[in-house]
C-alpha cells in the first residue's frame, strides 16, 4: 500500500457522514476495569503506519501491564459505525472533525480532551476542531495543512527563479501562465473544496464562521475566491485532476501535467514512493485579498464511553500524543505533530516542509457541524463543473444545505 493513501485517508475521513447514522448512543456507564484489554481502530496510509501504531501500543501495553492489540481497518468508516450499531465499538479509534458531532451527540463518545496533562499543547485549531457542546472530546492525533508545490525543474525551464515564487494572486497567475505549455498546465489541483477551499480562505471566507456556528458559504470573499479559479480554469491555466486524467493533484504533479500542485504534507509520500524523480519544493499558498489563508485537516484519538476501561484508553492516548512518541510518528509515516512543544523539533528534521506547519497559525478548519460532510458532498459535486458554472449560483445552494444544519 502507497503512501499517497495519506490523502485518501485524511480526506476520506472527513466525508464519514453516513457512519454517525449507526451510533446507538451509549451512557458511559459500561462497568469500568483497569487491567481490562483494548482494542485500537485505526485507517491506515501504509504499512509504515500500521507498523508505527502497532509498536507504540505495543510499548505503552508493556510497561502498563494491560494487553492492547490494533486494528488497521479496510474500510474504517464502515468498520466504527458496525461497531457502535453492535454495541461493540472499539475502545480508541480514529476520528475525523465532522464525525465528531453526530458521535458525540448522541452518546457514543468519552469527552475526556479536558482532562489530558498536554491539553494546552495542541494548538488552538486543532482543540476546536475536535470540541462539539463547549466540550473538547478528544486528543488531535496529527494534522495536515495545504501548500503550493512547485516542480523546480519545469520552474526553471521556463526561465522563472525564486524571486518569481508568488506571494500574490496576480503573480499565481503570472506564474502559471508562464508553466503552462502544450498538454502541462500551470497548476493542477483536485476539484473539490478540500482544495479550492485554500482561496476561499485566502479571501477572508469559507463555508462556516470560525466558531462552526453560522453557514457563510454565500459569503462575498467565498464569490471572489471561486470567480477567481473559475477565470484561470477558462484561462487554461489552471485545471482539476480528472480533467487531465488523473486522479488526484498529486498524481497529476507527479506525473508532469501540471507544473504546480496545492497539496497537504502526504504528498511527500507519494512523491518518494511513486515519482521519486520529480523535483519539487514546498512554498506558501500565496496570500488573497484577506492575506494568508488555508485549510487544515485532522484526526483525533476517538475513545468510546462504552469502554470498560476508560481510564486505560486514556492513558494510552496520552502516550500515543506524548512529544516523543509524535515525532517518532512523524519520521515513520510523514505526519505533523499535533502539539507545540514539538514544532521546533519538527521543523529542524523537516526543513524543506516548514511552509506546512507554520500554517497552523492561520489556517481554517473544514464544517464540524453534523451532517456537514454531507454538504460538502454536495458542494464537491457542483465545484467539478466550475469552470462552466455560476458561482454564486453554486454558493446559494450550499449556503441553504447549510443553514438547515444549524437550525
Amino acid at each position: 500500500m502507497k503512501m499517497s493513501r495519506w490523502a485518501l485517508v485524511t480526506v476520506a475521513l472527513g466525508a464519514t457522514v453516513g457512519l454517525t447514522a449507526c451510533g446507538s448512543g451509549f451512557s458511559s456507564g459500561a462497568k469500568q476495569d483497569d487491567s481490562k484489554a483494548l482494542t485500537v481502530l485505526i485507517g491506515s496510509s501504509g504499512d509504515a503506519e500500521t507498523k508505527a501504531v502497532k509498536d507504540a501500543v505495543a510499548t505503552w501495553s508493556k510497561d502498563s501491564g494491560i494487553k492492547a492489540t490494533v486494528k488497521a481497518a479496510s474500510d474504517l468508516k464502515q468498520e466504527l459505525a458496525q461497531g457502535f450499531s453492535s454495541g461493540k465499538p472499539a475502545d480508541v479509534f480514529y476520528l475525523s472533525t465532522d464525525a465528531l458531532a453526530g458521535y458525540a451527540s448522541n452518546g457514543s463518545l468519552l469527552a475526556y480532551g479536558d482532562d489530558l496533562k498536554n491539553k494546552d499543547d495542541f494548538y488552538p485549531v486543532l482543540q476546536k476542531s475536535f470540541t462539539y457542546d463547549g466540550k473538547f472530546y478528544c486528543a488531535p492525533k496529527d494534522f495536515s495543512t495545504l501548500q503550493l508545490i512547485v516542480n523546480t525543474d519545469l520552474w526553471s525551464q521556463a526561465g522563472l527563479t525564486d524571486a518569481d515564487i508568488p506571494t500574490t494572486w496576480d503573480q499565481l497567475d503570472a506564474v502559471a501562465q508562464k508553466l503552462t505549455t502544450g498538454d502541462r498546465k500551470g497548476l493542477v489541483m483536485s476539484g473539490e473544496y478540500a482544495r479550492v477551499g485554500a482561496f476561499m480562505a485566502e479571501a477572508g471566507g469559507n463555508l462556516v464562521n470560525d466558531e462552526n456556528t453560522e453557514a457563510t458559504a454565500d459569503s462575498e470573499a467565498n464569490l471572489q475566491a471561486l470567480q477567481y479559479v473559475q477565470k484561470n480554469l477558462q484561462a487554461g491555466d489552471f485545471a482539476f485532476a480528472k480533467d487531465v486524467g488523473a486522479g488526484w493533484g498529486g498524481e497529476a504533479f507527479g506525473k508532469q501535467l501540471g507544473a504546480m500542485t496545492i497539496e497537504g504534507n502526504w504528498i511527500t509520500g507519494a512523491m518518494q514512493n511513486d515519482f521519486p524523480d520529480v523535483k519539487y519544493k514546498v512554498v506558501p499558498l500565496p496570500e488573497g485579498p484577506k492575506g494568508k489563508g488555508t485549510l487544515q485537516f485532522a484526526n483525533c484519538w476517538g475513545i468510546a464511553a462504552d469502554s470498560g476501561n476508560t481510564k486505560g484508553a486514556q492513558s494510552l492516548v496520552e502516550a500515543l500524543t506524548a512529544k516523543d512518541q509524535q515525532l517518532a510518528f512523524s519520521k515513520a509515516f510523514g505526519v505533523m505533530p499535533s502539539i507545540q512543544s514539538a514544532a521546533e523539533e519538527w521543523k529542524s528534521q523537516n526543513a524543506p516542509l516548514v511552509p506546512f506547519i507554520e500554517a497552523a497559525d492561520y489556517a481554517k478548519t473544514p464544517p464540524t457541524v453534523k451532517g456537514g460532510a454531507d454538504v460538502v458532498t454536495d458542494f464537491n459535486s457542483q465545484l467539478a463543473s466550475l469552470k462552466t458554472g455560476d458561482p454564486k449560483t453554486l454558493l446559494t445552494s450550499t449556503q441553504k444545505n447549510l443553514e438547515a444544519l444549524f437550525k
